[in-house]
């Protein structure tokens, strides 16, 4: 089993960016969903609410991230990569209560004319430690960042295979917004995984993932459907939960990179 594609996703439920190599924390891969938009309640907002939150892309320059609205590339704004330590105030997503630092006026404008609801970026500092819930966590200093529960969300390409082979229309791995995916093995092998490494980084399996309607939204278009939760319905459902893909912790810092192998 082999490594075949890395992907962070730098502010929470907007486009993701692919990499060759990625550095592993413990929050999960380097620059992954440090960044999120809140309402005016500090309430976390996601395709779940706002489909159109897939047509922002986003790239790295330098130290920063830059966003822009697919099709309208030269009205983009700048997100610091690594802010400066600011004052921080209480957000919510899910049941967490985190501390995050919130972007200068121009950026929260910025997206706030772009949704039909006003909104902020926050920016989740070294300082705040969002701890994993403890039923699946393996030490009580297991953290995460704005992810919605896990630093990583691992994939095998063969269950995607497996899936796009029941269905009229096949769709692209993006609908699942995984960070690392493999090549190799059975479909849904990453079922029954527990333990593994990638180099000097130690990585447990601790939950399948749950999966909502975001992987019915086109990440291209924003536009949304019934699949493939329709499908993966009729035979990847356990415990009342459509289940596609393994929530992972991570153990050690180091590269992890395209090409690497999986050792058990």
């Amino acid at each position: 089993m082999v490594v075949s594609e890395l992907y962070i996703y730098p502010v929470k439920s907007l486009g993701g960016i692919s990499l060759v190599s990625s550095e592993v924390t413990s929050r999960g891969l380097q620059y992954d969903r440090r960044w999120m938009l809140v309402d005016e309640k500090n309430k976390f907002l996601t395709q779940r609410e706002l489909p159109r939150l897939a047509l922002f892309k986003t790239a790295i320059e330098k130290d920063s991230i830059i966003i822009f609205n697919a099709g309208e590339e030269a009205d983009k704004i700048k997100l610091p990569l690594s802010p400066e330590p600011a004052s921080t105030s209480p957000v919510t997503v899910w049941e967490d209560i985190c501390e995050a630092q919130a972007a200068s006026d121009e950026i929260n404008e910025w997206f706030s004319r772009k949704f039909p609801v006003k909104c902020r970026a926050v920016y989740m500092p070294e300082s705040t430690k969002r701890k994993i819930d403890p039923a699946y966590s393996i030490t009580e200093n297991d953290i995460t960042s704005f992810s919605d529960c896990y630093p990583i969300l691992l994939i095998g390409h063969a269950s995607l295979d497996d899936l796009n082979s029941r269905m009229e229309i096949p769709v692209p791995m993006n609908r699942f917004r995984p960070n690392i995916v493999f090549t190799g093995g059975h479909p849904y092998e990453e079922d029954g995984i527990k333990t593994f490494k990638i180099n000097n980084a130690r990585f447990d399996a601790v939950k399948l993932c749950g999966r909502c309607i975001i992987t019915t939204t086109d990440q291209e278009t924003g536009e949304r459907g019934k699949e493939p939760l329709k499908t993966l319905a009729t035979y990847r459902t356990k415990n009342n939960k459509v289940c596609f893909g393994q929530n992972i912790i991570c153990k050690g810092n180091g590269p992890v990179r395209v090409g690497d192998k999986i050792d058990f």
